[in-house]
């Protein structure tokens, strides 16, 4: 049970936590516009029946850390092409293969300025392999409470049958990483008869004293001031929704959790019916430093606070065109979690928060006897964004901003 001191300093901390953006000395930033290249569906081919086999893993590992990725070669246009390609799981068990085609592409417009001029900050380095995913002190804050578990931006994180966390990003759509369905050689066991689970909670009869958080925690969780109850006084339990279909791109397929192909490290699942909850829209990834405070945010379903919601935001560290690297607190079971920024809409005029990745998991990276741990998200880029939502909207005109 949380102690009765303890309970201050959690709420002094949420206060810090979400204090207004108005009142940081950076100036505002905000969400820019841009014209979205095309990619649209060619032919489909019908592909044997999956063996679902394994086990989904819930972490993954790389002998590339950023300075590899760096020097990748910048893929062409028939490279993507190929990578860009996608493979759909029906719920039947029935496979296709899907080629594409990219139109009003500049291959200039999918990198950032720190896949170009280097790093923008230094990986930390670490000479013991650890099985924790904590980076010092654990910064990590267990949503509960009707009134938290139900309100926007928590309402928005889904539970996978196969392990996995995601993200509402339509109305019948959920977001993930690509290695909770498929391990890069196979989908895995489950992934046919995938289920979304969504997080509610049941009060237990006995109550304690709630926290009552100031007005400017609405900053980040909508719907006015309200009281929060501490984890120990809820009990959880979810409500499954089936997923129809799942779309995989080839980039993953093609590679698996030991190469590049994580670069592709996505999923959208399609459910059997609407979820009836608000979802977030996607965004396009700025640069890091473009980020109020160079901050991401994400919440997933971490293994080792089984039936807890948990948050956590920090410092956007290195990135390359397509891979984010930070240092947020995790566990497994948090893979596929959404991850988002909060920045002005100048067009609408208000605070919008949108998804701008897919936190892919934590990394141990061995090079020259010693280990360099990441923890690490795909970022969506202009063609990703493209892919992502043609496969929401089912056509190209509404895809053509992000």
């Amino acid at each position: 049970m949380r102690s009765k001191a303890a309970l201050p300093r959690f709420a002094s901390l949420l206060c810090l936590l979400f204090l207004p953006s108005v009142l940081s000395s950076s100036p505002r930033r905000q969400w820019i516009l841009q014209r979205i290249p095309v990619v649209l569906p060619q032919q489909t081919e019908a592909r044997p029946t999956p063996q679902f086999v394994n086990e989904a893993r819930l972490d993954v590992a790389s002998p590339c850390d950023p300075e590899c990725h760096k020097k990748a070669s910048r893929p062409s246009y028939w490279d993507l092409r190929s990578l860009l390609a996608y493979e759909t799981l029906d719920s039947n068990g029935q496979l296709t293969e899907t080629a594409i085609g990219i139109y009003g592409y500049n291959p200039y417009s999918n990198t950032s300025p720190a896949y170009s001029s280097g790093s923008s900050g230094k990986a930390e380095r670490s000479h013991v392999r650890r099985k924790r995913q904590i980076f010092g002190h654990d910064g990590r804050f267990s949503i509960a409470g009707q009134n938290f578990l139900l309100k926007y931006p928590f309402s928005v994180a889904v539970k996978l049958s196969t392990g996995c966390s995601g993200t509402l990003v339509g109305d019948r759509h959920v977001l993930t990483a690509a290695h909770c369905v498929h391990d890069g050689k196979n989908y895995v066991k489950g992934a046919q008869k995938l289920r979304v689970g969504f997080l509610k909670p049941k009060q237990r009869d006995v109550q304690h004293s709630p926290i009552y958080l100031p007005s400017n925690f609405t900053n980040h969780v909508e719907g006015g001031p309200d009281q929060y109850s501490p984890p120990a006084n809820d009990k959880m339990k979810f409500q499954w929704i089936r997923a129809k279909r799942t779309h995989v791109p080839k980039g993953w397929i093609k590679g698996n959790a030991n190469d590049i192909g994580m670069d592709y490290d996505y999923a959208l699942l399609e459910l059997k019916k609407p979820h009836k909850r608000r979802h977030m829209k996607l965004g396009v990834s700025p640069p890091a430093q473009r980020l109020p405070g160079r901050r991401v945010h994400f919440s997933g379903f971490d293994n080792d606070r089984a039936g807890q919601l948990v948050y956590r935001f920090c410092r956007a560290g290195e990135e390359t065109s397509d891979l984010l690297y930070q240092h947020c607190d995790a566990q497994p079971g948090a893979s596929g979690s959404g991850v988002y920024a909060r920045m002005w809409d100048g067009r609408r005029r208000r605070w919008e928060r949108k998804v701008i990745g897919v936190f892919s998991g934590h990394q141990w990276v061995e090079n020259k006897g010693t280990s360099q741990e990441f923890n690490v998200a795909v970022r969506i880029t202009p063609l990703k964004y493209a892919q992502i939502c043609y496969w929401i909207k089912g056509n190209f005109v509404d895809c053509r901003e992000g």
